[in-house]
């Protein structure tokens, strides 16, 4: 009976195993962790067997389009206790893809293979810390920096000249305050209290794969007291305007001393070797005895960076060397105002724009991708209005809905928004616009129709006088002259004009009664007083004097009797 309940008993506990079963779980959370090539395996398991070993395998693939290789198992990780392998060994490729599985074991069981772990090496690996060297001189410390696998045969990263380094550092005090900054491989740390130990650490990057690494071990050391040297020039700045770059320094040396300006091209700064003996001399800046110098012959490309330093030497031959100064060409210069000519035409402001330095400075135009702020405003006393403006990318810009005959002024600001940088406004630039139109059209016609006007009324007055000179003239200046026979009476020349009186026809008269017969006389009275009639009307005149009128009718009257 007993015999067969253990039977019984020993068949339950094998049935699982005979029915192709398993009492062992899979491991779960599988995870790599990789530090340049080292590559680490880990995973949980929740079993409390101490019996229970894991076995990985991994199988990875040529390209993404083939198909996957056949398992194989992962040196490294085969019949391990812990639930972590190093399989570096295994990953000669970083750029495929690779799967990774884990199963548990026992000497008589096996778990099934955990979910599969999908990785490509390089995606998923962590920078590591670079190697740290330090020394402490003169008050500041330098500083070289090695790059991650310096000594390594297989490296991870290839391209060690595109890592950027990051430097924390701080006073070894109960309160330390922490200053970041980047530096390059070989760098001096300034700006540091003397005898005061200071500890840091350094963590290299790759920007461009926005990845960090992990920072290298903290290293402590000391500074010492800096020398303070006259000769050493001071105070080391540049000024720029418009890709014109001038380096300026203050002396404090007041005996005989010459400058000398070197430069070093900023790439230079990333090598990991020594750079000590490659600054070459400004061209035109040594032995200067200046105290600054125009280096704008060195800078030959706008993207590039350059370290410039002064040395100065003295009679003595004795040298200093400043403080380095850095120069990103279209960072430090600055923009100048542009000049500006302003035109009228047609109603409309026409604004010409010469850019800063000129259009032939290709730099500014190109790089800066320059834009224009335009402000104008009326210049009157009597109408103040406020500034408007207007922002332009051509060097022409126009203003329209001009107020005729008004005074306008101009001045344009150059700024680039790339760089958030924006030069002075120009001077301004005034030019009065032409009156209405309508003005001149009315001026012209008042003027035509007072004109007009004029010429009528001088007509009408000069025909007015005309008319009365005639009659004048006709009355006083008579045209026609008395007939021949009366011109000329009695020896004396017929000057008088005849003047008809009231004593003159009965004087007349008077003659003619006296020597002619009633019937005669009716007659010839007659013809008498007709020919004068017709003196009259045609402006002859007689004497004043009684006695030749007397004669003149008698010698008349005989001549017609006989």
């Amino acid at each position: 009976m007993a015999i067969a309940g253990l039977l019984s008993c020993l068949l339950v506990a094998l049935a699982p195993r005979c029915a192709g079963g398993t009492n062992l779980k899979s491991p779960q959370d599988i995870q790599v962790y990789a530090v340049n090539t080292n590559f680490t395996l880990r995973w949980n398991y929740t079993e409390d067997d101490t019996h229970v070993m894991f076995s990985a395998q991994y199988r990875w693939f040529e390209d993404f389009e083939t198909d996957e290789t056949e398992w194989k198992e992962l040196p490294g990780c085969q019949n391990v206790t812990l639930t972590e392998c190093d399989f570096s060994s295994a990953i000669t490729d970083y750029y495929i893809k690779h799967h990774l599985r884990v199963r548990a074991e026992t000497r008589e069981d096996k778990s099934p293979w955990s979910r599969i772990f999908e990785m490509i090496p390089y995606y998923i690996a962590q920078i590591g810390p670079p190697g740290i060297e330090l020394q402490s001189t003169n008050g500041v410390i330098k500083i070289k920096v090695s790059p991650p696998e310096a000594n390594r045969v297989q490296k991870m990263w290839i391209d060690y000249l595109s890592f950027k380094y990051n430097l924390v550092i701080w006073e070894k005090s109960s309160k330390a305050e922490f200053r970041k900054q980047s530096i390059f491989p070989t760098d001096t740390i300034t700006d540091l209290a003397p005898e005061t130990t200071y500890c840091l650490k350094v963590q290299a990057t790759l920007p461009l794969d926005a990845q960090e690494g992990l920072f290298s071990p903290i290293h402590c050391i000391k500074t010492t007291q800096k020398a303070k040297d006259l000769l050493c020039p001071t105070n080391v700045r540049v000024l720029a305007l418009n890709m014109m770059f001038h380096l300026h320094w203050n002396s404090q040396y007041k005996q005989r001393v010459s400058y000398t300006v070197q430069y070093l091209l900023g790439y230079l700064k990333k090598l990991h070797s020594d750079h000590s003996a490659n600054w070459p001399h400004v061209h035109g800046c040594e032995n200067i005895t200046n105290t600054k110098c125009n280096f704008s012959s060195i800078i030959t490309t706008a993207l590039g960076f350059y370290y410039l330093r002064v040395q100065a030497m003295n009679e003595y031959n004795r040298s200093c060397l400043s403080d380095e100064v850095k120069v990103d060409p279209l960072v430090t210069n600055e923009i100048g105002p542009p000049i500006v000519k302003v035109d009228i035409s047609d109603a409309l402001l026409h604004i010409q724009i010469s850019p800063p330095g000129g259009s032939e400075n290709k730099v500014l135009r190109d790089h800066y991708d320059l834009s224009y702020r335009v402000l104008y405003w009326k210049n009157s006393s009597n109408n103040e209005e406020e500034m408007k403006m207007k922002v332009i990318k051509q060097t022409i810009g126009t203003v329209s809905d001009l107020t005729p005959s008004t005074l306008y002024c101009v001045k344009v600001q150059a700024f680039s928004e790339a760089y958030n940088k924006s030069s002075h406004f120009s001077k301004d630039e005034c030019i009065r616009t032409a009156g209405d139109k309508m003005l001149p059209l009315i001026i012209l016609a008042t003027f035509v129709s007072a004109l007009i006007a004029v010429l009528l009324v001088a007509t009408l007055i000069i025909f007015v006088l005309y008319q009365a000179y005639n009659q004048i003239k006709y009355v006083f200046f008579p045209s026609c002259h008395p007939p021949s026979n009366i011109e000329d009476l009695g020896g004396q020349p017929f000057s008088h004009p005849y003047l008809l009186t009231t004593e003159e026809p009965t004087e007349n008269f008077r003659i003619i009664e006296s020597i002619i017969t009633e019937e005669t006389n009716q007659i010839d009275f007659k013809d008498y007083k007709h020919s004068k009639q017709s003196s009259r009307d045609s402006g002859n005149y007689s004497n004043d004097d009684d006695t030749s009128g007397s004669k003149v009718s008698e010698e008349v009257l005989e001549k017609e009797i006989v």
